[in-house]
């Protein structure tokens, strides 16, 4: 009786181990996704034109000073970095993970940042922001850049997240006003027009103002995913949420919707490793 309890025991504790060391596999075990974007738009001197995404960090360290990660980023050979929001979460003051993260990637690529609803809840933007520049991230804030390869340019956009606004029901029209100005500073122009805008449900709004790409977070990967089923919880798409991974495409509009890098509310992740997007430009000319 005592070898069967005792065999009990060694089976439980067993089954215990591995599925702590799945569990802190799927959370912390770094993956790197890579598109290939296609555009007639796209001038020739982006071609093989590389842009690398982070989003949703929510402070999380991966190794040392971030080592884990940057060593990613540098793998993937960037001549861009975007993070589309949640650098930082709300539920936690200490930013050095984030900062020291912002650091090391601006001496790879240049950066660009957009907020996500995070950096609005933690009700310490301001002083976020004026970290981001000193260190030198490019923050969009409702606002267009050119960015050039010789002769050729393209622009880059960035909208900042709805939840800077004080009613929750007005934040859609907010961010229909805010792109709709956006769009017509921009649309005067013929070049490439990438958007970075931490919410993929807006989709038939990027669409509609004919960006050629989109890169969005926010969904978490869906958190918990399953084949053929993908993610199951994202926030403000309801159930089954649509938009949660990989590239969605409506009429000439591509949106990347990167799963993320930390965890906030839901503290675990399943068969949803952190990711690190890497996406080409492709000119079709």
């Amino acid at each position: 009786m005592k070898n069967k309890t005792k065999k009990l025991w060694i089976y439980f504790l067993t089954g215990m181990v591995l599925i702590i060391s799945f569990f802190y596999f799927q959370n912390n075990s770094l993956v790197t996704t890579e598109y290939t974007i296609t555009s007639k738009k796209l001038p020739p001197s982006f071609d093989g034109y590389r842009i690398v995404q982070l989003s949703d960090l929510h402070n999380k360290s991966f190794g040392k000073d971030q080592s884990r990660l940057v060593e990613k980023v540098i793998e993937s050979k960037p001549d861009l970095i975007v993070f589309t929001g949640d650098l930082i979460d709300a539920d936690t003051d200490d930013e050095t993970p984030s900062l020291i993260l912002m650091e090391k990637l601006v001496q790879i690529a240049p950066v660009y940042f957009v907020t996500g609803n995070h950096e609005w809840w933690s009700n310490q933007f301001d002083t976020l922001e004026s970290s981001l520049k000193d260190i030198g991230v490019k923050v969009l804030r409702n606002e267009a850049e050119e960015v050039a390869v010789g002769d050729d340019q393209i622009f880059i956009a960035g909208i900042d997240d709805p939840a800077n606004v004080t009613e929750r029901e007005h934040e859609k029209a907010i961010m229909e006003e805010r792109i709709g100005n956006l769009s017509e500073d921009i649309n005067g122009h013929d070049q490439f027009q990438i958007l970075l805008s931490h919410r993929p449900e807006l989709f038939s709004l990027y669409t509609e103002h004919e960006f050629d790409v989109v890169f969005s977070g926010h969904a978490h990967g869906g958190q918990f995913r399953f084949p053929f089923v993908g993610g199951l919880i994202a926030p403000d798409q309801g159930f089954p949420p649509r938009y949660t991974s990989g590239t969605y495409t409506s009429s000439n509009t591509t949106m990347v919707v990167n799963r993320g890098l930390g965890n906030s509310v839901i503290p675990v992740r399943f068969l949803n490793r952190p990711e690190v997007v890497l996406v080409t430009l492709e000119s079709a000319n």
